[in-house]
């Protein structure tokens, strides 16, 4: 699998799928063999999974960005994109990985033909600024990042086909790696008027998808951030939480994102062209 090089020592792992010159990238910490982004590349997308830097095979960083993370991972994936002559792109992300892409559209936003967002917030950082991801039995969830049982028993098969790729991952991972708290988007806003201020300017069409089980992308957050966004879709699921978008619901968000992206190449919004007889 390739590296490139996006700034002086770091560089950055990613799988190259499908082909062709409909690009979507995606930086995320790890991509499962069943997600819903590495599926698009079977509908004639050329899909890019890159990882992070400071994760896995991509470089490994020991300094602390602060409130610079997501603006530096942003930067990463549009420095990679100009490295491979990639002038326009979709951006999709999961959690941490939308995250990015919200820095993407603000930072960058004339690279952007679409962000899908899954289970993406963004936080509310009024209510804090660290990673849930680093917090581990001390973050303030109410109740499971999943439901423990799903109405349909095929979704606890497949979170079982994906158990042994997450495993391995945890045990390959460094004391570097563990530690690494990339904190949440945005914050270097200040506070969530500044955030949802900064939401209401981007005019990236966005299609956002999320769980109503979700106790950190909540339902309440992502209906905050589709009332401030010019463009945009929310779908939310019911019976689903943090992972339902990304790896369970695989199909069903597959044709969500598919038909949103067809909207946007035809009529440069998030819905159909509306026909008068």
């Amino acid at each position: 699998m390739p590296k490139i090089e996006v700034a002086e020592g770091i560089e950055l792992f990613y799988e190259d799928l499908g082909q062709g010159d409909k690009y979507v990238l995606s930086l995320m910490m790890d991509f499962p063999p069943i997600n819903t982004i590495r599926a698009l590349a079977d509908y004639g997308y050329h899909v890019l999974l890159i990882t992070n830097r400071g994760i896995g095979k991509s470089t490994h960083v020991f300094e602390n960005y602060g409130a610079e993370w997501f603006n530096i991972f942003a930067d990463d994936v549009v420095t990679l994109a100009d490295k491979l002559g990639i002038d326009k792109f979709v951006y999709a992300g999961c959690s941490h990985g939308a995250g990015t892409g919200w820095h993407i559209a603000l930072r960058h936003p004339e690279r952007l033909i679409a962000f899908v967002d899954m289970v993406g917030g963004p936080h509310n950082i009024d209510e804090g600024i660290w990673s849930f991801r680093t917090m581990g039995d001390k973050a303030p969830q109410r109740k499971p990042m999943d439901p423990p049982e799903f109405e349909d028993p095929a979704v606890a098969r497949r979170d079982a086909r994906n158990a042994p790729y997450r495993a391995q991952l945890q045990a390959e991972q460094t004391p570097e790696e563990k530690a690494l708290d990339y904190k949440r988007p945005l914050i270097g806003l200040g506070t969530e008027e500044k955030v949802c201020e900064a939401l209401r300017t981007i005019q990236t069409p966005t299609l956002m998808l999320g769980g109503m089980e979700d106790p950190i992308s909540r339902p309440d957050l992502m209906i905050r951030t589709a009332a401030c966004l010019p463009h945009g879709k929310l779908v939310m699921y019911s019976g689903f939480g943090h992972s339902g978008p990304y790896c369970q619901l695989v199909e069903e968000c597959t044709e969500e994102i598919l038909n949103f992206l067809r909207n946007v190449e035809q009529t440069g919004r998030v819905y159909k062209e509306i026909v008068e007889p």
